[in-house]
């Protein structure tokens, strides 16, 4: 009798303490969950912030007004300040990363001083343009080793918790792939120690007006099935459907369906006043390339054409190729004036030509037919205002938004510098520099090691 008792009390003692070391264990691992996934955040965050950097510093060295000037270096201050946020959420404490906080901080104090003085005599002068020139080049050589760092943690599902524990070991003998990565970032930082420092693309939403001003009747969500379906291979496909946006005058139906036999996610954005596609992605692996970048902007054309959209004035503003993707931007014209608010993007896939991505909210939101006015000035006038340093390759007039989301008409330049390009907006009727962008370049292909 005693000895049941023992074994029953002993029975349970046994559970309850592994049940004590389950929950211990569940919740040491949400602690390392939670701790990995904010490694992660800051990291990834970091190397956005410098891919952003990179390309501000860019377009400042193409601006040549106070206008545009000061708001680009105030755009730098901030970003520096949240790349140097994001450095200091990292697991470096025992690893000498002192060397890339203090570029962040010297780029946010040279942006933030440069920002605040007048420019209005002599917006970039020698000395500037030479500073900004050389953190550019500091910040193109950081962004590669970061990008680097970046597809190897992806491509190798690498923990940051193991770099805080090799740091915390002081394993220097092991191979740690991130560490590594990190330490020719530093060199790279240190390599531009003696600077001397000296003394976006704006939105093209018009987000309060919605898509009620759309043709067609109000769809309903069987209709939204069906019209989703056509762009499926089986259109048989079983789609999960829920409707949104009836706040902000944008209705519209948000389809999504996965298809476990070719490994696809397919999502699409549908307005409920005529049924018109908004957004559409479609996830899945894209294999070897068989047709070419200029085959796979026909069968962007063909798409379009397919939704009834008059290609016939459509101009290929961009065409570039990521992997075995390829990205387009199209961009109404008006009178032979591009309408860069209304433009349309793409990306079709280089393997078979299908469509999957595509994006027409700027397109739906702002297209109609404008009253377009004469310029005042000349267009030798315009490009007086511009940089000397660029040199310009190609113009057109085009209508884009301003900062205040006013639509201007402006003489567009597009021009180098080096082997970076720019697109340079000047006022048509004022001569004002309204916008300054630096066009991206082809992206690396970046090798495991």
């Amino acid at each position: 009798m005693i000895r049941g008792i023992l074994i029953a009390i002993l029975g349970i003692a046994v559970i309850s303490t592994g049940y004590w070391g389950y929950k211990e264990h569940q919740e040491k691992d949400a602690v390392l969950l939670h701790a990995e996934n904010n490694y992660q955040r800051a990291f990834h965050d970091l190397t956005y912030q410098v891919d952003q950097l990179h390309d501000k510093l860019g377009a400042t060295l193409a601006m040549n007004s106070q206008t545009s000037i000061s708001p680009a270096l105030a755009d730098v201050w901030r970003m520096s300040s949240e790349a140097h946020n994001n450095v200091s959420q990292l697991p470096l404490t025992l690893m000498p990363f002192n060397k890339t906080e203090e570029f962040l901080a010297n780029v946010g104090d040279f942006s933030y001083k440069s920002s605040v003085k007048s420019l209005s005599d002599e917006p970039l002068n020698k000395d500037t343009h030479k500073t900004i020139t050389a953190l550019y080049n500091q910040a193109s050589d950081i962004q590669n080793e970061l990008r680097q760092v970046q597809h190897l943690v992806l491509n190798k599902n690498l923990k940051w918790m193991d770099v805080e524990m090799a740091l915390a070991d002081g394993d220097r003998k092991n191979d740690n792939t991130i560490i590594d990565g990190l330490k020719t970032v530093e060199r790279n930082a240190d390599a531009f120690a003696d600077v001397d420092l000296g003394p976006t693309n704006v939105s093209t939403e018009k987000e309060t007006q919605g898509y009620n001003h759309l043709k067609g009747d109000k769809i309903t969500k069987k209709e939204a099935i069906r019209i989703a379906q056509q762009f499926t291979p089986d259109h048989n496909q079983h789609f999960k459907v829920r409707k949104s946006g009836s706040k902000t005058n944008r209705d519209v139906y948000s389809l999504s369906m996965s298809d476990p036999d070719s490994h696809a996610n397919f999502y699409l954005d549908l307005t409920e006043k005529g049924g018109h596609p908004v957004y559409l992605l479609q996830n899945r692996d894209v294999k070897k390339q068989k047709i070419s970048l200029n085959e796979a902007s026909e069968k962007a054309l063909s798409f379009l054409k397919k939704q009834g959209f008059d290609t016939e004035s459509f101009h290929l503003d961009e065409s570039a190729q990521f992997d075995n993707i390829g990205v387009f931007t199209y961009v109404p014209l008006q009178e032979n004036v591009l309408l860069y608010p209304d433009s349309i993007r793409m990306k079709v896939a280089l393997d078979d030509g299908e469509v999957v991505g595509f994006s027409a909210k700027d397109y739906l939101t702002n297209h109609k037919t404008r009253d377009i006015k004469a310029p005042k000035i000349s267009q030798k006038e315009a490009k007086k205002t511009l940089n000397q340093h660029v040199k310009i390759e190609d113009t057109h007039l085009a209508i884009v938004q301003n900062d205040m989301s006013e639509e201007v008409l402006c003489y567009e330049f597009l021009g180098t510098i080096k082997n970076d390009t720019y697109r340079m907006f000047i006022n048509a009727d004022t001569g004002k520099e309204e916008r300054v962008d630096k066009l991206k370049n082809a992206e690396p292909i970046y090798k495991d090691l």
